[in-house]
């Protein structure tokens, strides 16, 4: 149990709050922009997700779409500037969720927003956080180890399914080749014509994910090579058939002490200008 709640700096949980909900609204208009389309589509098309029908939620309308996201929109920016991190924390999250029904319940269905989900339901369990607060919590510390084991949960459960549904034949199936035709870049092409290449690759994929929980046995000071491994892999995933995982990419954060990472105190030093991060107010809870 002490290992569930390894106390961090809640400077990092400022950081990881900023990142993802900013996220949540690059999501919304740059990275899956399609999600409005259904506005539009037929009601009888709407088959929703097993949660969708246990809650029920409604069959998504125009208005109903429309109205998830412009709020979400709003909100989440209002909530990446820290304040009222429980409120705004807890209907993003619940605005979120509904959104990803709306997109996943008309045939296709991403794993890549686990990760980003479980952040969004366990930021709001955090208070005040400020860019830059050294103090240690045991309750950052949760929220940011439940999402690291849903992120590599997405990952080892992803090579179970794999081999679930595929069998030991996925590993020297066209998995990849299909994919190089289907979406493939020039690099791709490149790659797919070395012979058993691919092969290879299917079974490194396996290997990868199969294995991914060790990152938890990684000492600490070295456990930034593996999370760089991991977004290694999603580089090169996303070089040869450019499939990004951006949200699951976002959530992978977790892992990593972005607190450290501090633009406006940079661009401050640039102007030779003294940071005021520790002079200024508190957020509003």
């Amino acid at each position: 149990m002490k290992w569930l709640f390894a106390p961090v700096p809640l400077g990092r949980i400022a950081a990881f709050r900023t990142l993802v909900y900013v996220f949540v609204a690059l999501d919304l208009t740059v990275f899956t922009p399609w999600v409005r389309s259904h506005a539009d589509t037929p009601g009888d098309l709407y088959e929703p997700l097993l949660v969708g029908r246990v809650l029920p939620l409604p069959t998504p309308t125009h208005l109903l779409v429309w109205a998830v996201f412009w709020a979400l929109i709003v909100l989440s920016l209002a909530a990446a500037t820290g304040r009222a991190p429980r409120i705004l924390g807890w209907v993003v999250f619940a605005l979120y969720f509904e959104w990803m029904i709306i997109a996943m319940s008309y045939g296709k269905v991403d794993h890549d927003r686990v990760g980003l989900l479980v952040a969004l339901a366990v930021l709001p369990t955090i208070g005040r956080a400020r860019f830059g607060d050294r103090t240690l919590s045991e309750a950052a510390g949760w929220a940011l180890r439940v999402t690291q084991i849903a992120v590599v949960c997405t990952y080892f459960l992803a090579a179970w399914a794999k081999l679930r549904f595929g069998g030991i034949d996925w590993l020297t199936s066209a998995v990849l080749a299909q994919a190089i035709i289907r979406r493939g870049t020039w690099l791709a092409d490149h790659i797919a014509v070395v012979p058993g290449l691919l092969i290879a690759a299917q079974v490194g994929i396996i290997l990868f994910e199969l294995l991914s929980p060790l990152i938890f046995v990684v000492p600490q000071r070295f456990r930034w090579i593996g999370v760089a491994f991991f977004y290694s892999f999603h580089l090169v995933t996303f070089s040869m058939i450019t499939i990004s995982f951006a949200p699951h990419l976002v959530a992978l954060a977790s892992f990593l002490a972005i607190e450290r990472v501090r633009p406006i105190e940079w661009v401050r030093r640039r102007l030779g200008r003294t940071p005021a991060v520790d002079q200024a107010p508190d957020p509003v809870p």
